[in-house]
């Protein structure tokens, strides 16, 4: 079921007219960062275009969206989160990490790199956690918020 979900919201995305690769021309991942505050873990994905539109929800497992194969990554639980148009094509840094210096937050996972399509999976310990999405400018950042309580 996982695995049609992704391929729907692949699709979905192509048949919204935001699949073109060309679309996400000067929007690519340039920086993956986390950090640990007092009360929250927080990832942070930085782009050298425009801010990306973002979906995000809860998935018991991570699925890559071309092969449908399950990604193993640290989590009890992971919110995936999908930004589009970007891409990764030529980021150098780690697809997929475990964040060992973290409370909550375990795992950082490339889900997803596909015509526009950039998504991640984020692991974290327990089930139903509290996160925030939000964004930065100069340069563009999506940042996501993990409760530590």
């Amino acid at each position: 079921m996982k695995r049609v979900a992704a391929a729907v919201l692949v699709v979905a995305g192509m048949a919204a007219g935001v699949g073109s690769a060309g679309a996400a021309e000067g929007n690519e991942l340039t920086a993956i960062r986390t950090g640990q505050h007092a009360t929250f873990d927080r990832v942070v994905f930085e782009f050298n275009g425009a801010r990306p539109t973002v979906t995000h929800g809860r998935t018991s497992q991570l699925v890559h969206c071309a092969s449908g194969k399950d990604i193993e990554a640290n989590g009890d639980e992971f919110v995936e989160i999908t930004m589009q148009p970007a891409n990764a094509h030529n980021y150098t840094g780690a697809r997929r990490f475990d964040t060992p210096g973290l409370k909550k937050v375990r795992s950082v996972s490339n889900t997803c790199d596909f015509e526009a399509h950039l998504s991640f999976g984020i692991g974290y310990v327990g089930t139903g956690r509290a996160y925030t999405v939000s964004f930065l400018d100069n340069p563009s950042r999506v940042v996501i918020d993990f409760n530590n309580s």
